[in-house]
Formats: C-alpha cells, structure tokens, sequence
C-alpha cells in the first residue's frame, strides 16, 4: 500500500510538472477556492438538511402531543363519569338490595331511578355507553345501563379486571355487545373503562362498571380525516392490535400492521424518534408509551417528501457550484493570460539568447516583480557580453602564456642537460660522489618542475624523499640514514605530491641541530599502516625531540585560521620555527580529502619526533579503494 501510494505521488509530480506555469496557477487557484467553496457548501447543505429534519420532527411532536393531552383528558372526563356512576347513592342502594320488588316498584325504578341515572351521566356526548353489570341476582336488568354480571364473565378482559381490585382496566378495540339476538347493539370500535365495585362491606364483590367511549372521539386527532398526508398516528394497544385511520394515503401501498412490524416498541413515557425503511422508503417513528391505558402511540412520518426536497436543494447547489466554478476559472484564465503575457516574451527571449544571439531587446518594464525580473535579465545578458569580451581577450592572453611556458620548458631542458653533462664529467673524472649527487638533483628537479597533477603515488613520493637524503648527506657527511617498511600493496596509494619531503626536510631541519656526530646516525624511518578505509604513513626520527610547550603551539598552529596565523607566524618564527611547511602539508590534505584528514605531530625530548599523515585507503589507479 505504501509503495503504491509513492508511486501515485511521483505521478503527481510528474504531472505538475507537465503543466504549464498557467495551467499550474488556474489549478492552485481552483483548488484554494474549490475547497473552501466545497467545505461552505458542505456544512451549509448538511445545517440545512439537519434544520429541515429537526424542523419535521418538531411539528410532528406537536401532533404527538396534541394527541396525548386529548387522551389525557378523555381519561380524566372517563374516570370522572365512573366515579359520579359509584358515588350514586340511589342505585347503590338499589345494587345492594336483597328483597324482591314487585312490578310498580320496577316501573317506578325505571322512571325515575335508570333515566335519572342516564340523564345525569350521558351530559357528556363523547361518552357511548355507561354500563353497571351486578352479580346481585335480586336486581332486574333495565337495558342498556343495568345488567346481570353473567353477560360478560365470557370475555376476554373479564378476569383480568377483576384482578386490579377495584383499579380501572382499559380495553381498546372491537367490542361485541352483550345481549343475544340485540341488533340494535352493533359491533363497535371503542376505548372502555372497566373497574370492579363491591357491596357497603367493601370486601365482597358486587359488579363490574364500564364506561366507553367510541375511538374516534377518544383518540381523536389519530381518527381525524383533516390531517397532513406525509404523517399518521397509530394505536398499538397491550395486544398488539393497529388502530389508525384506514382511509389516510400513508397506508395506500403499505398497512399500518406492516409499519409498525418496522418499528421497535418502547415503553418509555417520553417521545422518541427512530428513522426505518419499510418498501424501500424512509419513515420517522415518533412514538410514546401511555402507561395509564397500556397502549403505544406512534406517529409514522413519511420522509419522501423531505428527502425529494433535500435532494432538489442538493441538485441546485451542485449546479451552483459548477457555473460558479466555471466562472472562476475563465476568469483566473483571463487574469493570468494578461499577467503571464510578458513572462512569454521573456520566454521567448531566453529561446533566442540560447540559440546564441545575445544582442536581444527586451521591452519589458515596471515596477513588480515581472518588471523587476526583465530589469535583472537585461542585466545579466550585459553582463554576459562582458564576459565573452573578457573570455576572447583570456584567450588571446592564454596563447601568449603558452609561449612563455614552452620557452620556459625550452629552458628547463638546458638545465637538465647542463646537469647530465656535469654528471658525465664528475664520472669521467672519477668524483662518483658528486656524479651521485648530480642525479638525485636532476630528479628532485623533474619532480618538482614537472607538475601536471596534485596527486601521485606514493612510490613516487619516496623516491624523491630518496633524492633529497642522498643530497643531504653530502653535507652531514653520510650521517642520515632513511628507512622505508611499507607493504608493497601500498606503494600505488595515492598521495598528495610534495607531502612527504618537507616533513622529512623539517625532520632534517630541527631534529639534528642538537646531535653529536660522535653519537651516531639520525635515522628517519617511514612506514605506512591501514586501519578500516584510511591510510596513516608515519615519520618518525631520533633526533633532539620538540618540548611539550612547543608541540601543543605546532598543533594550534596547524588548525587555527588563516588570519590568526598570519598575527602569529612571526613570534613564533622568531623562537625556532613557523611550522609553514607542515601547516601547508595538513591544509592540502585537509582540502583534498576532508576534514576527517591531516597531520598530527607527537614528540619526547631528547628521544624522537613523530609526524602521522591520514589520507583515505585509495588505488592512484583510477582513484579506487585498494581492496577492491
């Protein structure tokens, strides 16, 4: 994954840099303003979205909640007329009585006592029925408000109300009616209040009261046929049965059983609100759970209509966004060709001064930056033509320097010659020493006239060391003697040239002021070691040795700056010594290879004096590692 993804970055990068500088701006000024432009429109489409949703759920609360404060005040109005219907003294008496009554009493009972009875209690028109079933069999039944227990102990809520002791008990839905071959009492949809009442004793059990109410009127805004069609409410009582409006468009293709089997059931008093699908359409559930009558009411809430409208106000803002897109980019186009115009003829220039005409005008001026760069370019192509000038008239100067040189060469190959007879001469006359001489000279001389290259080998290098000791020793009568222990491996290391004779020359130098020539030889020896991929070649001597105090002001001399050296060199020459020669070797090295490279000098008094050079493990032969 991240090999793939390096991969699509170095695409990029190729494809910027395909493009041209326009091209390049147009995009970066697309971007800086798309992505904004996007973010904006993004977190308004969503405020939005998330403000018409929260907008809907609103208003559908409301209904809701209207719906709730009707059934709580159907429930008060219900609960009051059961309690007015027990609270009668009349026909408690009458409910209670033991004897046997005989016709008149019943018609008088009928008269006055039952229309009393219904009068009073059928005020309210919302109220169906108010219905006393007495298990007291001394009590004749007035139909519709008084009858015999026995009617009902066949339904199905019979023993469930008889368990809430004397509690109310509501059944919602389809009730049948009590009294066979009735027709008068039809099958109704109804909200019923059932509660038990006992004799004066309280404990023994009298009858049962029941007080309904059809559902349209107990729930009203749920049977009402003025309602918005993008929502419905629906009755779920403790049996799991649907009661809404069958005639609402919600349930044209979908069922109200279908719906609810889609939503998740609570039983907390409170509104909550679940978004589900059902035919492949989006609906909101607002529900809540009314606990006094046991039953679930749920307001299905199409969101077709409000996701139609979200998806068209997302259509509009995309289409706002590509023209206002579009206009910016034929706008940055247009801005950028005015802008970029005079970077073309500056473009155009840089062709031709590339093919090599460099008398170009270029009438670019101003004060911004593209002024300013013509300004800087006219300058610079001047300043070209000065330097070609300078270069031809280099040239010429150059020609006369090779005539100089190969008349100094003309010169150099005289004194060799001189320098070759002179050696013929000494041998001819038997003075070999001074013929020996003569051709360690000789040599010195083409090696330090000869310089065609910084870098040599290190062979060559002692050999001219060799040159020097022999011509030495004709002034220290012989005394010197040079010692060389170097891997022949070794012998092709590359080596600066001149970098070994003026440490030798310096051992020479300061090592033998002090030494008796009774006490023996001043012996110099080389030698050269590898350790990892650097090479040290030391120089060691047995001569007089430095002291500390000037050693330590040797190894300051060699690091310090040029400047600081310069203050220095003359005190320090006047007490014995500059150390210019090994300042000049440890620079070399310094430039050549790196600062990790150079020269350190260790030193005893009156025992030896120890020069070591690093330089790295390297063939002369091509500049390779000598390993390989």
């Amino acid at each position: 994954m991240k090999i793939k993804n390096i991969k699509m970055l170095v695409y990029i990068q190729k494809f910027m840099r395909s493009l041209s500088l326009q091209a390049k701006l147009i995009l970066s000024f697309m971007i800086l303003i798309f992505i904004p432009v996007l973010i904006f429109s993004s977190y308004s489409f969503s405020h939005e979205s998330s403000k018409s949703m929260d907008e809907l759920i609103r208003n559908n609360e409301t209904i809701l909640d209207i719906e709730k404060t009707n059934i709580e005040n159907n429930i008060e109005l219900m609960e009051w007329t059961a309690q007015l219907a027990l609270s009668n003294r009349e026909m408690n008496d009458f409910l209670q009585s033991q004897k046997d009554f005989n016709t008149e009493e019943l018609l008088e009972i009928k008269t006055k006592l039952i229309s009393d009875f219904q009068y009073f209690l059928f005020n309210n028109p919302r109220v169906s029925k108010v219905r006393l079933f007495t298990s007291n069999p001394n009590v004749q039944e007035f139909w519709p408000v008084l009858l015999q227990e026995s009617r009902i102990q066949n339904k199905y809520w019979y023993r469930d109300v008889l368990g809430q002791e004397g509690s109310s008990y509501w059944v919602m839905g389809e009730q049948e009616g009590v009294l066979v071959g009735a027709p008068s009492e039809p099958v109704r949809f109804e909200a019923s209040l059932l509660k038990e009442f006992k004799f004066l004793d309280d404990t023994t059990h009298n009858g049962i009261l029941e007080i309904s109410m059809s559902m349209q009127n107990f729930f009203l805004k749920t049977f009402s046929k003025v309602q918005d069609p993008g929502s419905q409410l629906v009755i779920v009582t403790r049996d799991h049965k649907v009661f809404s409006l069958d005639s609402s468009v919600m349930f044209n293709n979908v069922s109200a059983e279908q719906f609810i089997e889609s939503v998740v059931l609570s039983n907390k008093p409170s509104n909550e609100v679940a978004e589900f699908y059902t035919a492949g359409q989006p609906y909101l559930a607002i529900q809540s759970y009314i606990q006094s009558i046991d039953v679930h009411l749920v307001n299905i809430v199409s969101l077709a209509d409000t996701m139609a409208d979200i998806k068209e106000r997302r259509s509009k803002l995309i289409i706002i966004i590509i023209f206002l897109m579009a206009f910016l980019s034929l706008l940055s186009y247009f801005m950028q060709s005015m802008i970029l115009k005079r970077l073309r003829v500056l473009k155009d220039s840089m062709k031709k001064v590339r093919g090599g005409n460099f008398n170009v005008d270029l009438p670019i001026t101003g004060t911004d930056e593209i002024g300013e760069l013509g300004h800087h370019y006219r300058k610079l192509l001047s300043k070209i033509n000065e330097l070609i000038e300078e270069q031809a008239n280099r040239q010429a100067a150059g020609k006369e320097a090779e005539l100089k040189a190969l008349k100094n060469q003309i010169d150099s190959h005289f004194l060799y010659n001189t320098l070759e007879n002179l050696k013929m001469l000494a041998e001819m006359e038997g003075q070999y020493v001074i013929s020996d001489t003569l051709t360690s000279l000789g040599g010195m001389m083409r090696y330090t006239l000869q310089w065609t290259r910084e870098h040599v080998k290190l062979a060559e290098e002692l050999n001219h060391v060799h040159h020097y000791i022999d011509i030495m020793n004709i002034r220290y009568k012989g005394k010197i003697e040079l010692g060389v222990v170097i891997d022949p491996a070794l012998l092709n290391q590359e080596s600066l040239k001149m970098s070994l004779q003026p440490i030798v020359e310096n051992a020479v130098k300061h090592g033998m002021k002090q030494m008796n020539s009774k006490s023996g030889s001043f012996i110099i020896s080389i030698t050269a070691m590898v350790q990892k991929d650097t090479c040290f070649i030391e120089i060691m001597d047995n001569g007089c040795g430095i002291p500390e105090e000037k050693i330590r002001t040797l190894s300051n001399l060699l690091h310090m700056e040029e400047r600081d050296y310069q203050e220095l060199r003359g005190k320090v020459q006047n007490e014995g010594g500059s150390g210019i020669g090994l300042r000049n070797v440890d620079q070399r090295l310094i430039m050549s290879y790196g600062l990790n490279y150079g020269i350190r000098i260790e030193s005893m008094l009156g025992s030896y004096t120890r020069v070591v050079m690093s330089m790295p493990l390297l063939n002369f032969e091509g500049r390779k590692d000598i390993h390989d």
